[in-house]
């Protein structure tokens, strides 16, 4: 009978062994591959998983969506920048070819349409005060929302004073010419409530104080409910 054993039978085995049998990297199949760390409730812990997707750098969100909370501010529409030239009146303005009034301009265009309407509105105050002073308030408000409205819609969206001062008001979505609904809004936001005797004039002063503190497009509340901009001309 031979003496000769397959060969490895009962020779012993050269491979480290780890103290505690567990098999050593590299030998032997891997044990399965664990998933990423979840929470009691099953979400995934931070730092685990992929990163989120981040937009490509420069990009900026489209134009009336909100950034998170902490994010930089919400850019200008396309059609409007910051610095240049305004550009010519009518259809959409090409990008970056407007820009907004500033507030000085806007005081002094207010002050013109009012040394306009001053002489009319002493003669319908000699007229209606006798009557009711409160009539007065009504008639003044009436007059100040005709002559907006009906400049803005046959001057293209400018008065007298924004002719002075060349301004003018255009619509917020496209940078062209508002609708007359939208003058015709605009107006009666404007002098609708001087029609309320003491609190139409506080609602009518907070109305334009308000562009100092609205960024970036610097709207009195008449605009932001007309939806418009106002814009120097060329």
């Amino acid at each position: 009978m031979s003496t000769n054993e397959p060969q490895g039978h009962g020779q012993p085995d050269d491979r480290p062994q780890n103290p505690y049998d567990q098999p050593q990297p590299g030998f032997g199949p891997q044990p399965p591959q664990q998933p990423p760390h979840q929470d009691p409730y099953g979400q995934p812990q931070p730092g685990y998983g992929p990163p989120p997707q981040q937009p490509p750098y420069g990009q900026q969100p489209p134009y009336g969506q909100q950034p998170p909370y902490g994010q930089p501010q919400q850019p200008l529409p396309p059609w409007l920048s910051q610095q240049g030239p305004a550009g010519p009146y009518g259809g959409p303005p090409a990008p970056g070819s407007r820009t907004l009034a500033s507030p000085g301009d806007r005081f002094l265009a207010k002050l013109i349409d009012f040394a306009v309407l001053l002489v009319p509105i002493i003669v319908v105050y000699a007229i209606v005060a006798a009557v009711s002073p409160y009539l007065y308030y009504v008639a003044a408000a009436v007059m100040i929302l005709g002559y907006e409205a009906a400049m803005m819609i046959t001057q293209n969206g400018q008065t007298l004073g924004k002719k002075v001062m060349k301004i003018r008001v255009v619509a917020l979505d496209h940078g062209g010419r508002p609708t007359d609904a939208e003058f015709w809004t605009r107006a009666a936001v404007y002098a609708g409530p001087q029609a309320v005797y003491c609190l139409g004039t506080l609602f009518s002063l907070l109305d334009v104080l308000w562009q100092l503190w609205d960024k970036p497009l610097q709207q009195c509340l008449h605009d932001k409910v007309a939806k418009t901009v106002v814009v120097k001309e060329n």
